[in-house]
């Protein structure tokens, strides 16, 4: 027998986002790479973590990883220089 499952979404089938990524993604009104691009990683971590004042969201895991779908790398291999530049970022637009 087969085993139904749900259609992966375009945003499921990039690097780094897995489920509890792409529901909050969601919830800011990002359904697609493109829509992600638009928006940008920055933007999208500080929306997402405005949804959620009280969880502590984790830079890497969430600002890393918004970047790294986008440059198709797993968040860990993003250069130093980049995840510095994104931390920068955030602090910079708060």
């Amino acid at each position: 027998y087969m085993v139904m499952r749900r259609a992966t979404s375009e945003l499921g089938r990039l690097k780094n986002i897995g489920a509890t990524i792409e529901q909050r993604l969601n919830e800011i009104g990002v359904f697609s790479r493109a829509d992600l691009v638009k928006l940008g990683p920055v933007k999208s971590f500080q929306r997402i973590k405005e949804n959620y004042p009280d969880k502590t969201i984790p830079v890497c895991y969430y600002l890393y990883s918004l970047r790294g779908a986008l440059d198709d790398v797993h968040w860990n291999s993003l250069p130093a220089k980049v995840k510095e530049e994104l931390r920068q970022q955030v602090a910079g637009t708060k």
